[in-house]
C-alpha cells in the first residue's frame, strides 16, 4: 500500500514510494543543512561586521589622534605668541619706566617679564609638563599647599555667583 501524502522516490523502495522513515531521515538531514547553511552566513555575517567595526574603531581613533595634535599645535602656537607678547610689553616698559624711585621696580618687572617670555618662546606644552613635575618632585609639600590654595580660591570664587 503506497501512501500519496509522501513524495515519490524510486531509489528508497521498489515500489517507487518513500517509507515515512526514509522521508523523515531526508527532511532531518535536509534542516541540518539549511542550519548549518543558516549558521555560516551568520558567522560570515558577524566576521563582517567586526571587521568593519575594527576599521571605523581605528579610523575614529586616528582622527582623535590628529584632532588631539592639532589642539597641541595650535597651544603651543598660543603659548610661542604670548611669550612673543610678554617680551614685548617688557621692552615697552623698559622704554617708559620713570626714572624715580619706580625706575628699578619698573626693571625688575621687565626683566622678569622678558624671561618669562623667552621661556614661553622656547617651550612647547610637553617640556612646561615636565618642569612643573619636575618641581612637584623637588618641592612636594609646597606644591601641595599652592594646589590647596589654588582650589580654594577657585572654590570661593565659583560659590559666589
Amino acid at each position: 500500500m503506497t501512501n500519496s501524502n509522501f513524495p515519490h522516490d524510486s531509489k528508497n523502495q521498489p515500489g517507487g514510494t518513500q517509507s515515512p522513515k526514509s522521508f523523515g531521515t531526508e527532511a532531518k538531514g535536509k534542516v541540518q543543512d539549511l542550519a548549518s547553511d543558516v549558521s555560516q552566513k551568520a558567522q560570515d555575517v558577524a566576521s563582517d561586521v567586526a571587521s568593519k567595526a575594527k576599521h571605523l574603531a581605528a579610523d575614529v581613533s586616528q582622527k582623535a589622534q590628529d584632532t588631539a595634535s592639532a589642539a597641541v599645535d595650535k597651544t603651543n602656537e598660543g603659548i610661542s605668541t604670548v611669550g612673543q607678547k610678554m617680551s614685548s610689553l617688557a621692552g615697552t616698559i623698559r622704554e617708559t619706566a620713570p626714572h624715580n624711585r619706580l625706575g628699578p621696580i619698573a626693571e625688575t618687572v621687565a626683566d622678569n617679564l622678558q624671561a618669562g617670555g623667552q621661556y614661553l618662546q622656547g617651550h612647547n606644552l610637553e617640556a612646561m609638563g615636565k618642569d612643573v613635575t619636575d618641581m612637584v618632585r623637588q618641592y612636594p609639600v609646597p606644591s601641595v599647599l599652592l594646589g590647596l590654595g589654588i582650589g580654594c580660591l577657585l572654590g570661593m570664587a565659583l560659590s559666589r555667583r
